[in-house]
């Protein structure tokens, strides 16, 4: 069998890692890996496949720096000409990037199965690129794994169950990931304090809206007075904030460039707290035992907020201090079992050689 997996993206990278390993174990597997380029930057890309062992990629496609329309087509076109020449038995795509939609799409329109890890995401906002793709590449895919039941609960909301597709309950690969490397956790040259909080702002409606930037590092200028403020930052929005004349350089607030991810994980083993708008660092922040805060109007982690241990604050600067000042004072359960018990990657693999 040939699998053939699609990645471009950081949080795709760890996702894909376990599956990798786990595809290795079984001789009758052929993986293809094709990196779409969508993450470019050495810290972004080359830095996790080095860390995590991930197979240097057999094509990378250097599709990057465009607008979503000739971005996702040229990954469409390119992808088809893998997909022409490696003839997969499955295609893999992780998450919700455009890399994700296009590789889903080459695939459907020459009659190639598609895996969906990641799947039945919703957080019912389609202004967002990322539900827009996570709900295309559902609808297209033939075997949906889902790393929550409320994943599920969605799918079948939507009636997925009468499209003729699988609907599994695999957990989540980003919780292997963490359990697999957890342990060479390797912390950062930069100088940090021993209390700190982790944040993140890398969101296209955070980035692109200079209001909404403005009012987050506000935020964090304030909650700075209490705490050393971390954070692993794009270049490109470091020269965003320059331009608001937001980065007055305050001594408790720590920009540095992007991590790798081994970097990452001793950052989140040892703050105090999360601030983040990424998604895939609110699952981490629950696997490592951290109180999150959102800075987003929603998010598809809707189990992590029922529990407590997230609260959605937006990009409001009172509501980000409340929402901080609540978290941190929080007694949160971190016990439930929502992203599965480590295996997702084993799921994944042995439901694809069974599937008929």
């Amino acid at each position: 069998m040939k699998i053939l997996s699609i990645i471009g993206a950081r949080p795709q990278f760890i996702k894909a890692s376990p599956v990798s390993r786990e595809i290795a174990k079984h001789t009758d597997i052929e993986e293809i890996i094709v990196h779409t380029g969508q993450h470019f930057d050495p810290n972004m890309s080359k830095i996790f496949f080095d860390q995590m062992k991930i197979p240097e990629p057999d094509y990378n496609l250097g599709i990057n720096s465009l607008k979503h329309g000739a971005m996702t087509g040229r990954m469409l076109e390119e992808i088809e000409k893998v997909l022409i020449v490696e003839k997969p038995d499955w295609v893999i795509v992780y998450g919700d990037t455009n890399s994700t939609l296009a590789g889903s799409l080459a695939a459907k329109k020459m009659h190639l199965k598609v895996a969906h890890v990641e799947a039945g995401l919703r957080s019912f906002n389609m202004n967002m690129p990322e539900e827009i793709n996570r709900v295309l590449t559902d609808r297209i895919s033939d075997i949906l794994f889902c790393p929550t039941q409320t994943a599920v609960d969605n799918l079948k909301t939507e009636g997925y169950e009468k499209l003729g597709c699988e609907i599994i309950f695999s957990g989540d690969v980003m919780l292997d990931a963490a359990l697999l490397y957890s342990q060479k956790a390797k912390k950062p040259s930069e100088d940090i304090s021993s209390q700190y909080i982790l944040t993140t702002i890398h969101r296209e409606e955070n980035t692109t809206n200079e209001e909404r930037l403005k009012s987050i590092y506000n935020a964090l200028k304030i909650i700075s007075k209490e705490i050393q403020v971390i954070i692993p930052i794009h270049p490109r929005t470091r020269k965003q904030l320059d331009e608001l004349h937001s980065t007055s350089r305050e001594n408790n607030i720590k920009l540095i460039n992007p991590l790798g991810y081994l970097e990452m994980l001793y950052l989140l083993r040892n703050c105090s707290l999360v601030i983040t708008d990424s998604g895939g660092l609110q699952k981490e922040a629950y696997f490592f035992e951290k109180p999150c805060v959102t800075i987003r109007d929603e998010t598809e982690w809707t189990e992590l907020v029922k529990i407590g241990s997230n609260i959605v604050a937006g990009t409001n600067v009172h509501s980000i201090i409340n929402s901080y000042n609540h978290m941190k004072d929080s007694k949160i359960t971190f016990s439930y079992k929502l992203f599965g018990s480590g295996n997702a990657a084993q799921i994944v693999v042995n439901e694809i050689l069974a599937y008929k």
